[in-house]
């Protein structure tokens, strides 16, 4: 076994673990820490044992086990773990050494830590890992972002630890300081708005057919063989055929209905608020997570509040091909809000993210991996300053074919009572965005009148802003009656 290492890994939980090992399959040494040593000598002896792998009883031994620039991967809990750690092992590096930060930490701080070593003559890179455990150990799809040259240092162990489509690694370099973490963030709130929409998908299914969990896992699966092929499609049509040992009961009927979420879906919200950038879809699926979490709530109200009661008769065979329209056209949504809210904030900081490459990374090892992936690649490579998926004409196409079902579809579950937030706020962005002329015209006529916020006029655009005295002119209207 090698005695020193090409490459460092903190953080042993089952990401680390399974990264670690990722990396030593693709044919590189790596040392392992972690602050409860008791990890470090489980992993060894276990899943780790015989492998070159090089267990550091503490953050002096570590540093020194690794070859220049040293090269060390954090994979810790986001926020103060993570500054902890780096002021944990900063007395040790020198200068030229790179911290490559995988977790979920949030761009500001990324931002603000690769400020900070900078100034110290160490780098920092801020990467996205996407693909849960499985990925971390097969090949998730990776987002770095940072320093080029530090970069450029740590490329080969990134790309032979990526997945691969198309026979190309699932990683590339998105651009300076917090561009990774960045586009990893919206990745999520993507991926929040997939799994939401999906979600109401089910509720349909359930409450207006009253479809068992195996029917509808037939449905799901018949959908991933088509336009909507997708990771989180395929893993559900696999979750609702599988039983509880206990019950024999399906076990997705015996989970509590109450979904958590980690705050990078929050994140995307707020950061699309200070850039100016509507995503409905996404803003519609934090919301329908915390509403899960008002259990108790939910319970008392649905005593008190009755909704519809008149039974929808509609063709089951017809609906669910309108259905598998408006999961698709949603989706499409989904994606261009998140590409969109990518696109401003590569603008606002000057990361000139290649939006064709973050579209091709999804493609494999990562949760939010889907067939329209590859139209959305070809897309942005077509059309590098696209300002919105849905004005390209392969996915202009397939909206004017799927509208009629999707508004179907809407307006049926609607009538059942069903909520389906994610979907309703996909079409009304769509409907929104399409329209040359919105209602904000009496917005703004309101804003003036108690508050003379100004307004435009569309006849005399010249005159820039202006203030009307609304009620003078309604004096004087009353007055000549």
């Amino acid at each position: 076994m090698a005695s020193t290492a090409k490459v460092g890994l903190i953080g042993l939980g089952v990401m680390g673990e399974n990264l670690a090992l990722n990396i030593e399959r693709n044919g590189y040494t790596i040392a392992v820490y972690n602050r409860s040593h008791d990890k470090v000598d489980a992993f060894i002896n276990g899943k780790a044992k015989g492998k070159n792998v090089i267990g550091c009883k503490d953050e002096k031994t570590f540093i020194a086990s690794l070859e220049k620039p040293r090269k060390i991967i954090l994979l810790v809990k986001a926020g103060q773990p993570v500054d902890s750690t780096i002021e944990s092992i900063k007395p040790y590096l020198e200068r030229g050494d790179i911290i490559i930060d995988g977790g979920n930490s949030y761009f500001e701080d990324t931002r603000r830590r690769e400020k900070a070593l900078a100034q110290e003559g160490l780098f920092m890179i801020g990467s996205g890992v996407s693909g849960g455990e499985e990925g971390a150990l097969w090949g998730p799809s990776l987002m770095p972002g940072g320093d080029k040259n530090a970069y450029e240092e740590i490329r080969p162990i990134w790309e032979a630890a990526s997945a691969k489509a198309d026979g190309e690694p699932c990683v590339t370099y998105l651009g300076p300081d917090g561009a990774g973490h960045f586009v990893k963030m919206v990745h999520n709130g993507i991926e929040y708005g997939d799994m939401q929409l999906i979600a109401e998908v089910y509720d349909i299914l359930r409450k207006v057919f009253n479809m068992t969990p195996r029917e509808m896992a037939e449905v799901f699966d018949k959908w991933n063989k088509g336009l909507l092929n997708s990771y989180l499609i395929e893993i559900t049509s696999e979750i609702l055929t599988v039983e509880d040992p206990e019950t024999k009961k399906p076990l997705v009927d015996l989970i509590l209905d109450k979904a958590g979420q980690k705050g990078t879906g929050k994140w995307t919200a707020e950061c699309a608020q200070e850039l100016g950038i509507p995503i409905p879809t996404i803003d519609a699926a934090l919301t329908g997570r915390l509403l899960s979490s008002m259990k108790e709530e939910r319970v008392l109200a649905s005593k008190h509040l009755q909704g519809p009661t008149e039974k929808i008769n509609v063709n089951k065979e017809e609906f669910l091909d309108a259905l598998a329209d408006a999961l698709f056209a949603s989706k499409i949504c989904s994606y261009a809000q998140g590409m969109s809210l990518i696109k401003a904030a590569s603008e606002q900081y000057k990361w000139d993210v290649d939006l064709a490459e973050t579209a091709r990374i999804w493609k494999g090892g990562c949760i939010i991996r889907a067939g329209m992936l590859k139209d959305i690649t070809k897309a942005f490579k077509e059309h590098k300053d696209l300002r919105n998926l849905l004005l390209y004409p392969t996915f202009i196409q397939w909206m004017e074919k799927a509208q009629s079902n999707w508004r179907k579809v809407v307006s049926t579950a609607s009538l059942a009572g069903v909520p389906i937030p994610a979907m309703s706020a996909s079409l009304a962005y769509f409907d929104a965005y399409r329209s040359a002329n919105l209602p904000q015209n009496l917005t703004q006529a309101q804003r003036d009148y108690f508050g003379a916020h100004t307004y435009a006029r569309v006849d005399k655009p010249e005159a820039g802003m202006v203030h009307t005295e609304w009620k003078d002119l309604i004096k004087k209207k009353t007055e000549v009656k």
